[in-house]
């Protein structure tokens, strides 16, 4: 797999959800591990196998460079920094010292840390924050977790931003959102295309160079918030998972997020006194997102059949190697993490396959198999094109799975593969028929949701869509509940709209969940200590989610 944010978050990552980049056409790293190892130079390589990149640093812009890599987080900074694996806790103070929320989650005031200053050696201000947010809100585009900004004002030295409805389950994403130089963006034509490529940021590292394999960002001297120990920080781009693992084998990757069939042989093994892994995951899947917008996927007979004959256990052994954790639920929602939101009617169900119950329930809404061949109810055979980055073996395998799945059901699928960066367009554009693709992970279920069925953030097919609902589904029931549950003011209305939310979700299946979306990542001790563990969870280990910079600032080196 790749990086992906899962966001989400995303945000992760999103999210956010994953991984690697790193060509070894590139000689970025050639003197990375000598002379006492990149930990005594200063230097920290991250690798993610999603391709050669386009020159754009966007931090909005989840399709950008600095996006797909992760290296925008070292360059913005939000408010302040919350933890994906203990969304309910408290967030650290950053840009911000201190925020309050009033009248039901719709007004909030934010006093800013008078240290803080912009690389360039100006102060940061509430006038950047004020004008931050009102750049998102006049920018849809730019908008990416889809916050409905009304008021945004300084008041006495302090940014005040208030809301129409409840922003309950927006408040991480609102506080984690990143700041911008007011003096340097006002002067930009088009901020939603442009591709900011000297990016001037208040965190601790600057752009050095830029190649389409290798980025790498130096650390500012006078950082705000204190000195680094890192001073550079190498992102390469491989072509593909084969390529990023070697590299995280050989040590020229210390930090990683990439999928590995045989992880303890193909990296462990490698050098189990410094190579680890860890992989934490919240509320968030992946799974074969339709594009409902187009026939005859628009038909929810057609996609609940195929979600009861998908085979999830062979995806989490095969596909998977067991590294994430496995669906067993029909509603998408992980297990044991999400057994408390579970509805009475789906606790204990499973998603066992079931080809017979599908059968009968495509031949109840018209579709006939007729020589090995589904057609659909206006007679035209059921097939389809399955999409996803050449080089994603994790997603690639999982295709061939439930691509041999549904030709029980006399459907026939192709795989067509593509570079990770077109890709993400034509999943935002609603270019494809079915994607495997990660969802948003929160402190509920609702954040998966709310990625998936939102009508809110509905776009037509052309119109790219940074903000989930990527197969274009359209469901009036599913928008109201997730409406409600976001301005409840009391918790049995919030349960009573999430189990409206499941029950729509295993009925209509928009998409079928095929694991746990994991926050992990690979990393070495070799040269830097200080990393998250399961022991110390101070921040999923992903360098492609926001709390990468509070990992970086972490690092200390190992000699």
């Amino acid at each position: 797999m790749s990086s992906r944010r899962r966001t989400t978050l995303r945000a992760v990552a999103a999210a956010t959800v994953v991984i690697a980049l790193a060509a070894g056409c590139s000689n970025a790293n050639s003197g990375a591990n000598k002379g006492g190892g990149s930990g005594a130079t200063g230097v920290l390589t991250l690798g993610k196998p999603d391709g050669p990149q386009t020159n754009n640093s966007n931090p909005f812009l989840n399709t950008s460079a600095g996006a797909t890599l992760g290296y925008r987080y070292m360059i913005y900074e939000p408010l302040a920094m919350t933890n994906m694996i203990k969304p309910t806790d408290k967030a650290d103070p950053w840009l911000a010292t201190d925020w309050e929320w009033e009248g039901n989650f719709t007004k909030v005031t934010f006093t800013l840390d008078a240290r803080a200053k912009w690389a360039d050696g100006k102060p940061l201000t509430a006038a950047d924050v004020e004008y931050t947010f009102n750049l998102l809100k006049k920018h849809p585009a730019l908008n990416g977790n889809g916050i409905p900004f009304d008021g945004v004002a300084v008041e006495d030295g302090k940014v005040v931003l208030t809301f129409k409805e409840s922003q309950f389950v927006n408040q991480n994403k609102i506080i984690q959102t990143f700041i911008v130089p007011k003096h340097i963006w006002e002067k930009v034509e088009n901020p939603e295309t442009w591709p900011n490529r000297t990016p001037v940021g208040s965190g601790p590292y600057k752009l050095k160079t830029f190649t389409p394999q290798t980025t790498t960002l130096i650390a500012t001297p006078s950082y705000w918030n204190g000195k680094t120990k890192v001073k550079e920080l190498r992102y390469t781009a491989y072509n593909d998972n084969s390529a990023a693992t070697t590299a995280l084998a050989t040590g020229k990757v210390e930090w990683s997020f990439v999928f590995m069939p045989n992880h303890k042989q193909l990296f462990i093994d490698k050098d189990p006194k410094n190579h680890k892994l860890w992989f934490p995951s919240g509320l968030g899947i992946h799974g074969l997102w339709f594009n409902t917008a187009r026939k005859p996927f628009d038909n929810p007979a057609l996609r609940k059949a195929m979600a009861m004959v998908v085979d999830r256990k062979a995806i989490h052994i095969q596909a998977q190697a067991t590294l994430y954790p496995e669906i067993t639920n029909p509603t998408g929602i992980p297990l044991p993490a999400g057994e408390p939101f579970l509805a009475p009617e789906y606790q204990g169900a499973t998603t066992k396959p079931d080809v017979a119950g599908a059968k009968k329930l495509l031949d109840e809404a018209g579709f006939k198999l007729s020589g090995g061949v589904l057609k659909d109810p206006s007679g035209k055979p059921v097939t389809l094109t399955f999409t996803d980055p050449a080089g994603w073996n994790d997603y690639i395998t999982g295709l061939a799975i439930i691509k041999d799945n549904i030709k029980q059901l006399g459907i026939e699928a192709k795989v067509k593969t593509q570079t990770a960066e077109a890709w993400g367009v034509d999943v935002a554009n609603g270019n494809f028929d079915a994607t495997l693709h990660w969802t948003n992970s929160g402190a509920t279920p609702y954040d998966m949701y709310q990625n998936i069925m939102d009508g809110a953030i509905l776009q037509p097919i052309g119109k790219s869509s940074q903000t989930g609902n990527f197969g274009r589904f359209k469901n009036d029931e599913a928008t109201t509940a997730l409406k409600e549950y976001a301005n409840a003011k009391d918790e049995p209305t919030r349960t009573k709209a999430l189990h409206t939310l499941q029950k729509i979700f295993v009925e209509q299946a928009p998409m079928i969940p095929t694991a746990a979306a994991p926050i992990g990542a690979e990393y070495s001790t070799k040269n830097w200590i200080g990393w998250p563990t399961e022991a110390n969870p101070y921040a999923p280990p992903q360098h492609t989610q926001p709390s990468a910079l509070e990992i970086v600032l972490n690092l200390t080196p190992s000699k």
